[in-house]
């Protein structure tokens, strides 16, 4: 192993996923070969208690209320930006005026517009690297099914799948937060914070919807507020939404699910594929199997195969053992950080701003869908 480049990091938005970037960073150990290392040393956020959390952390010199003292630190090389979506516009903008490379979190902005905006800053500011956060395609089976569908084993894809699916929101008396109201969240719900996990690896491989028939749900529409009473949850639930995508071999379906009511569900990311060759099935339900299908002598075959703790980077973890959550949010900044320094050397990347921006097209179109109860060009 070489020598690592230091990375001095900060954090704006110290809520959870902020937290586990600073557990990631503490894991770094872990990878067995990267040409980076990462020092987390600035936190910024506007709960106080929320900055009281990184004073178990002996790197961290700074912690702020003002995101400004972040933009303006010379000795910080990249920002992790983890705020509410109404946020997205205004400090991602500000960021690249500064000059300063960050991962983003999902979905670039609450609207379309939003996302256009950011994109076209990032388009007149070449030299600032940004990426947008989408950990689940990290998964060891997850990228197994990539590779499957990516070698064309599938032959003419006949049909595809993709879905996260929570249950977070199952119950009816949890208390509202901003992911069910449209001022903080956006219009678009629910596909704004989870769409992009099931969007990334069908724009990755090419497969980019041309019409969308949405279906929105609104299921839960009052949950408690601060006192008790009653407050309008003005968000979707959950959005499924069906694709038509164009192909050389032919078109086919693709549905996308987002749900944060998904009974019998926790936090599980699904990708399915099939073609008229061969079809690939793997759930984070079940992290070390994938499920593949193949025609042989004039059989269908479905066959099982363990993947174990590999992922895009290797680790010092045991191939036995199961991948989780957190194994997949240090990959996504192992490769975050590995392409920044130019040293992806074909591995699979983070969500670009282009995928992003093309994932809110998608996201509009289908509300627009929604209203017309028709489908919708992307």
């Amino acid at each position: 192993m070489g020598a690592q480049e230091p990375v001095c990091v900060g954090i704006i938005g110290g809520g959870l996923m902020g937290r586990e970037l600073a557990a990631a960073i503490g894991r770094w150990a872990a990878l067995v070969d990267h040409p980076v290392r990462p020092e987390l040393r600035a936190v910024c956020d506007a709960d106080p208690a929320a900055l009281r959390w990184f004073d178990r952390i002996d790197t961290v010199e700074t912690t702020t209320q003002d995101f400004h003292e972040l933009l303006r630190d010379e000795d910080l090389d990249v920002l992790y930006i983890a705020v509410p979506h109404h946020l997205h516009e205004q400090l991602y903008l500000d960021a690249i005026a500064a000059g300063k490379d960050f991962l983003a979190e999902k979905p670039f902005g609450i609207d379309l517009g939003a996302a256009e905006r950011i994109v076209a800053a990032l388009d007149e500011r070449p030299g600032v690297f940004v990426r947008c956060s989408s950990e689940m395609p990290f998964f060891p089976g997850a990228q197994v099914a990539l590779e499957t569908i990516a070698s064309g084993a599938l032959g003419q894809v006949i049909e595809a799948e993709g879905s996260f699916l929570h249950s977070s929101d199952l119950d009816r008396s949890k208390p509202i937060n901003w992911k069910r109201q449209t001022e903080y969240c956006g219009a678009i719900g629910v596909m704004g914070d989870l769409g992009m996990h099931v969007a990334h690896v069908p724009l990755r491989v090419g497969w980019r919807p041309q019409t969308v028939f949405g279906v929105l749900q609104d299921v839960v529409t009052e949950r408690p507020g601060p006192g008790g009473e009653p407050v309008r949850c003005d968000t979707f639930d959950n959005a499924t939404l069906h694709c038509s995508v164009d192909h050389p071999l032919g078109a086919f379906p693709l549905t996308l699910a987002t749900k944060r009511i998904a009974p019998r569900e926790m936090n599980t990311w699904r990708l399915r594929a099939l073609g008229m060759d061969g079809g690939v099935e793997f759930s984070t339900a079940h992290p070390k199997t994938v499920r593949r299908f193949a025609v042989r002598d004039g059989r269908q075959v479905w066959e099982e195969f363990e993947v174990g703790s590999r992922s895009v980077f290797e680790t010092a973890t045991g191939a036995i053992f199961e991948f989780g959550f957190s194994d997949a949010i240090l990959q996504m900044w192992a490769a975050f950080l590995a392409e920044r320094a130019g040293a992806l050397d074909g591995r699979f990347g983070c969500a670009t701003p282009h995928e992003a921006l093309e994932s809110h097209r998608l996201f509009d179109a289908a509300l627009r869908s929604g209203e017309s109860r028709c489908a919708e060009p992307v």
